[in-house]
């Protein structure tokens, strides 16, 4: 008898929401660097962090979902992501508490910046998982797509 899998798929409502709430984070964080009163050079620096924050979080997601099932990447590589998202919440977190603003100031961007973060993880589990269960409905095997394939190499 063939195995049967039950694929469980987001609610698109969820999906709609996930989304939207990646959204309001993204723009509550412009509105915030935006309007700050403070310095250009200290709304650049945090926006520069929250995009470091942003990528950061991105790819962490990514490498520890990869590696979930099978190792696929190097270990420089996973020590290096955990590193780099370690860097980037550190750095901004700093920033903004030597930044010369008001605590409800702060407060805001503080919030912000925790919301997108927490909405990158999200985003990006909700788009692995219905990625994943595209591939398991078209008869493809999951692992054939994230584990990279040994190239050939001539010999001469």
């Amino acid at each position: 008898m063939a195995k049967q899998f039950l694929i469980r798929r987001d609610t698109s409502s969820w999906t709609m929401q996930v989304w939207l709430s990646f959204g309001l984070a993204l723009i509550s964080c412009a509105i915030g660097v935006w309007n700050m009163p403070s310095e250009s050079l200290d709304r650049a620096f945090l926006a520069v962090g929250f995009f470091f924050c942003l990528f950061a979080s991105f790819t962490l997601a990514k490498t520890i979902r990869d590696n979930r099932d099978d190792k696929v990447d190097t270990g420089p590589w996973v020590i290096m992501v955990w590193v780099g998202f370690f860097i980037a919440i550190a750095l901004t977190a700093w920033g903004l508490f030597r930044m010369q603003i008001g605590q409800w100031e702060k407060g805001y961007m503080v919030v912000s910046w925790l919301y997108l973060v927490s909405s990158v993880f999200t985003v990006a589990k909700t788009v692995r998982d219905k990625h994943e269960a595209d591939l398991i409905e078209s008869g493809g095997s999951i692992a054939e797509n994230t584990v990279p394939q040994p190239t050939s190499r001539i010999q001469g």
